[in-house]
């Protein structure tokens, strides 16, 4: 019953643009440059709870702050990787987790 809607076995096609990796390191490098951010890799959906749930297209980050960075300087990268991607940004910052919840994310953090 592959393909019925309602079958236990559903799998639903995404029409979802992939980003090659290349192209996603050339613009997270991009940002890393302007704000002091160091991206560690990506998360699954939902790790950063302040993006909306239903956009499906969103991506999230888990990043380490570097000295100086404000919760400005976070906004503006979200914003601008987000507008060189072409969808929604979350960046989840690694020393803003406590350590069971680091420790949880660490097993599910993505190369870049």
């Amino acid at each position: 019953m592959l393909g019925k809607a309602c079958g236990p076995r559903y799998i639903k096609v995404m029409n979802a643009h992939v980003i090659p990796r290349d192209i996603l390191k050339l613009h997270i490098a991009a940002v890393e440059e302007n704000f002091p951010l160091r991206f560690i890799g990506m998360l699954p959906k939902g790790s950063a709870g302040h993006l909306d749930e239903s956009d499906e297209r969103a991506l999230e980050f888990l990043a380490d702050d570097l000295q100086g960075l404000s919760l400005l300087d976070l906004c503006k990268a979200e914003i601008e990787l987000g507008r060189h991607l072409g969808r929604s940004v979350g960046i989840v910052l690694h020393g803003g987790l406590k350590s069971d919840e680091a420790a949880t994310l660490a097993h599910f953090v993505a190369a870049i």
